[in-house]
């Protein structure tokens, strides 16, 4: 068994810790996905009942699903903040994980829409102890000339996660009851819960085991939750880390502009459901693929070439899903959106953890995921308020962010990788 950990760390190029973290975190995201699927089937059985504050049943579903995201993203640089400050990753983690599975078994119990407001709430401020430690603990396990390379593994095991959870959300609740000893039933809502809660305890389980905290850690950040806005050495206009925060919302946004569209995108390319899936996964398939490798090349070749190329790519593979007349075409348009991610994500992510102080990792990054957490959020919402004006009008709006991105990479970030061969894009 020992043997076969070493060749799977050999294998990946990275710390150990770095590939037992990505491993938890890929099981974590089985069972946290699987309630993006499960959330909306488990109220449209009817099993929720109680008040709903004059919202209809799809708007309800809605503010249920993004309350995670909204409280998940801002309560990010409180906990990224003081997991620097007590220098103890692994434990904020702990507390994350050990608050996910105790709020996906009590789902269990849930049967009115006000406790699902509550336990949705409650884990969106347990995934936010999760993220910025877990990234924090990344940066610091990994060095400047490898830093590329281990975002790359721990985004592609956390996405491989995120990906599964969806497809088997569905089965295990189609295939529901299940038997238990003693002439005992559970319905298959109550064992998709089961199954989120048994993915957080194992990813508790492995964290616990395999992880520790890196020695060198040290407390520099201060009390103040404030973000840096403008470039403190004046070179610039806007801080790096703060437009590598702006750039990273703009894509997220216009990447799940998609996600709440389903019905209109189906009419319009005359598709079933089966399509659209596939389109879907097409995005994280790329993700999946590419985060390792294009990690591992911006630690050779840089940072900046890649997000600016990834923001470039981002605008005719977004304007290009408002325009495609066939099922075939979306796939690849979204296809082409994942290669555009795959090449921001992990560098951005690299490049925020060059720039951060010791000590700083987790306040720092903590401004890149909190705002892919918010795009991931304002996304559908713009999606929902501008499909009215036609199927072209989300996509459009997601080009102009796109186009914004690209000019802000190449306006206002610039490359720190010493060790970076000299790659130029755009003339730059």
């Amino acid at each position: 068994m020992r043997r076969l950990v070493r060749w799977i760390v050999a294998q990946f190029a990275v710390d150990r810790r770095v590939l037992a973290l990505a491993f938890a975190r890929m099981a974590d995201g089985i069972g946290n996905s699987f309630l993006i699927i499960v959330i909306p089937l488990y109220i449209a059985d009817d099993v929720v009942g109680g008040p709903t504050f004059g919202l209809g049943e799809s708007m309800i579903i809605g503010v249920i699903l993004s309350l995670f995201g909204f409280l998940n993203s801002s309560f990010q640089p409180l906990t990224g903040r003081l997991s620097d400050r007590t220098r103890r990753r692994k434990t904020f983690i702990l507390v994350g994980l050990g608050g996910l599975a105790l709020t996906n078994l009590a789902y269990v119990f849930a049967d009115t829409y006000v406790s699902l407001l509550a336990i949705r709430g409650l884990q969106g401020i347990s995934v936010a102890f999760i993220i910025p430690a877990s990234v924090a603990l990344v940066n610091e396990l990994a060095t400047t000339g490898d830093r590329g390379g281990n975002m790359g593994v721990y985004n592609t095991f956390r996405l491989v996660g995120f990906g599964a959870g969806p497809v088997a959300a569905g089965a295990v609740v189609s295939a529901g009851p299940y038997p238990l000893p003693g002439g005992l039933t559970i319905s298959g809502f109550d064992a998709a819960f089961s199954v989120a809660a048994i993915t957080a305890a194992l990813s508790y389980l492995l964290v616990t085991i395999l992880i520790t905290d890196p020695d060198s850690t040290g407390a520099t950040a201060g009390a103040d939750l404030s973000i840096d806005v403008l470039d403190p050495s004046g070179e610039n206009l806007l801080d790096p880390i703060f437009t590598l925060g702006v750039v990273s919302l703009f894509m997220a946004a216009a990447i799940a502009l998609f996600s709440t569209i389903q019905p209109q995108i189906n009419a319009h390319l005359e598709q079933g459901s089966t399509w659209f899936g596939l389109q879907f996964s097409a995005f994280i398939i790329a993700q999946i693929l590419l985060q390792t490798p294009i990690g591992r090349a911006c630690d050779r070749y840089g940072r900046r070439p890649f997000i600016l190329a990834g923001m470039v790519i981002l605008i005719p593979a977004t304007m290009a899903q408002g325009l495609v007349a066939s099922s075939a075409a979306m796939f690849l348009a979204r296809l082409a959106q994942g290669v555009a991610g795959a090449m921001v994500f992990a560098p951005a992510l690299a490049l925020a953890g060059d720039l951060a102080g010791e000590g700083e990792s987790g306040s720092k990054l903590s401004v890149l995921t909190m705002a892919f957490g918010f795009g991931i959020a304002i996304g559908p919402l713009s999606s929902g308020a501008l499909i009215g004006f036609g199927i072209w009008a989300p996509f459009a709006f997601g080009t102009v962010l796109a186009a914004l991105g690209a000019v802000l990479v190449y306006t206002q970030v610039e490359e720190t990788l010493e060790t970076a061969a000299p790659v130029s894009i755009l003339g730059d």
